[in-house]
């Protein structure tokens, strides 16, 4: 009976088969990469990250590291890579800095946390952001949110409204003073309670 079952339903079996058994192939697919033995390959392997995307000198140790047969040649390509103006954490903070102020739209306490997280050291994030800061408002940012979010809010602007609007700018990066201040101008609605950070449960 059931082999009967299995002959008019094989595609659904032949499916089930195979949904049962993925995570067993995807297995291999997680390793850790191919160890390269020679430096010439790690460079290589350098050259191509980079020429994907930005990394910061941490980034790309942690990148050449996962990735090298015998780790004492990291140094040197880190170091050629200075020497060649293809790593520099002053110039990678400042795109950082740009991408997500101008793209994303996040404020400096985000920023600074992200870049912090990429092994970018304090004086780069401070350097970079306040280039920014010389350049834009971010009183600016914040009204440009409010709006975009406005224009999608479904219902009245009430309290509760207001408090998430509140929280999504804290988790964005921006400052409580400023928040409060942009929110000040909207409707009338008491914000002086907010807290200066976001609540665990949002």
């Amino acid at each position: 009976m059931l082999l009967t079952v299995f002959n008019l339903n094989l595609p659904y079996f032949v499916t089930f088969l195979y949904f049962r058994f993925l995570p067993l192939y995807a297995l291999p697919m997680r390793s850790s990469p191919r160890k390269l033995s020679s430096e010439t390959d790690l460079y290589t392997a350098a050259i191509n990250g980079l020429a994907r995307r930005a990394y910061s000198v941490y980034e790309m140790r942690t990148y050449l590291e996962r990735r090298a047969g015998d780790k004492t040649a990291v140094g040197r390509i880190l170091d050629r890579l200075k020497q060649q103006k293809l790593l520099d954490d002053a110039r990678y903070a400042r795109q950082f800095v740009r991408l997500r102020a101008e793209i994303r739209k996040q404020g400096s306490f985000r920023i600074a946390r992200d870049l912090r997280a990429r092994g970018v050291p304090d004086r780069h994030i401070e350097a970079a952001l306040a280039e920014r800061a010389a350049e834009s408002d971010e009183s600016e940012i914040v009204r440009a949110r409010l709006v975009r979010r406005l224009k999608s809010l479904r219902g009245p602007l009430d309290e509760r409204s207001t408090a998430s609007l509140y929280r999504s700018l804290l988790r964005a990066g921006f400052s409580a003073d400023t928040i409060r201040r942009e929110l000040r101008a909207l409707p009338k609605i008491s914000v002086d309670e907010f807290p200066d950070t976001p609540s665990e449960d949002t």
